[in-house]
């Protein structure tokens, strides 16, 4: 498939992302709404209960900043992801996101770990390290634009905050990695440059030698014209 049409544009890439930020706003609404806490339901490391919070975690945030904080780059980078890599976009966001809180599970001080800020940095990391292996001049514009807006959160993949779960994006960062490794042949590729051959390059071989033309002696032979006349009898 052509990149142009990979790239053509669709009202359907706007689906998700907004399912997406609907699901996380209306579960905060839920429990502010009946008085419910869902924090257990996160992700608490090395315990089997705790394992739930592998599929529940993204969508259960602490308070309003938590929520707005996720909210806005969750849906940009999620477009990004539906637009430029349509075809592979919802496996890395399934299975991202779980393999997310499964290392998340691994790795994680004893506490509960909630948000969908882990799947945040699987999509930054996808979509930047997508662009740089892949060579595209598109995707490593769309790379340079991702790391220009959200550069400044590499810095909370270390323990530089308080009461936040900089496990989990650690391991949104690491599993975006190796998702842009494991599809980087899917989807948009650098397309190789082929030159086409012309007369002058049918006048080398294949190392470069030049091939002298052979000449074939055209002999023409003249065509003859005969016009008979006939004597008129006496």
């Amino acid at each position: 498939m052509k990149t142009e049409e990979q790239l053509k544009f669709s009202n359907k890439i706007f689906v998700i992302p907004s399912l997406l930020i609907f699901s996380i706003w209306f579960i905060y609404w839920i429990e502010i709404r009946f008085g419910f806490n869902f924090n257990k339901l996160g992700v608490y490391p090395r315990n089997l209960s705790g394992l739930k919070g592998v599929l529940c975690s993204h969508f259960i945030h602490g308070d309003t900043n938590h929520l707005f904080n996720n909210s806005v780059p969750l849906f940009v980078l999620s477009l990004s992801l539906f637009y430029f890599y349509k075809e592979i976009a919802v496996k890395v966001l399934i299975f991202g996101g779980l393999f997310t809180g499964l290392l998340t599970w691994l790795i994680a001080r004893e506490s509960y770990h909630i948000g969908a800020s882990g799947v945040v940095y699987l999509l930054f990391s996808f979509v930047f390290f997508s662009g740089i292996i892949r060579k595209h001049f598109r995707l490593v514009a769309v790379s340079l634009i991702t790391i220009f807006l959200y550069g400044s959160m590499i810095w909370y993949v270390l323990p530089i905050k308080d009461g936040m779960s900089w496990e989990g994006h650690l391991s949104g960062l690491i599993i975006g990695f190796l998702f842009a490794i494991v599809y980087r042949k899917s989807g948009i590729v650098k397309e190789k440059f082929e030159f086409t051959k012309t007369e002058f390059d049918e006048m080398f071989d294949e190392q470069g030698n030049y091939i002298p033309p052979v000449l074939e002696e055209k002999i023409e032979i003249e065509e003859l014209n005969y016009k008979y006349f006939y004597k008129e009898s006496e």
